[in-house]
């Protein structure tokens, strides 16, 4: 992990843990904890300072957003927002009655690594 998200690393990783502890105290009941490993998204926030970016330097927002996605994505993209929905609305429903304690990453494959 590059020294300048180290704080970054140290967040994700106090919510894997807090997620997988919930999870074993809800064990035997109807309650599922998982924890959701979004990627980049193209959020309201992030797209607020895109665009904000962009127009001190004088180039289309489109251009840095662009210029901004890691070369391991396999998205290409960003990720949108609703997509990180999608994965939640899953974890909300019946559908997933069988997945519990889980990190689930909705990350546009930026990672190269298995969770």
């Amino acid at each position: 992990m590059p020294e300048r998200t180290i704080h970054y690393g140290v967040t994700k990783a106090a919510a894997l843990a807090l997620s997988n502890g919930l999870a074993k105290l809800t064990r035997g009941t109807e309650v599922t904890v998982n924890a959701v490993l979004g990627g980049p998204t193209y959020s309201d926030g992030v797209a607020a300072a895109v665009e904000q970016i962009a127009a001190a330097e004088s180039m289309p927002a489109a251009d840095l957003r662009d210029s901004l996605v890691r070369d391991t994505s396999l998205l290409q993209r960003f990720i949108e927002p609703d997509e990180i929905a999608n994965l939640v609305a899953y974890l909300a429903s019946p559908l997933s009655s069988a997945t519990n304690g889980a990190a689930l990453r909705a990350d546009g494959g930026v990672l190269p690594t298995v969770v």
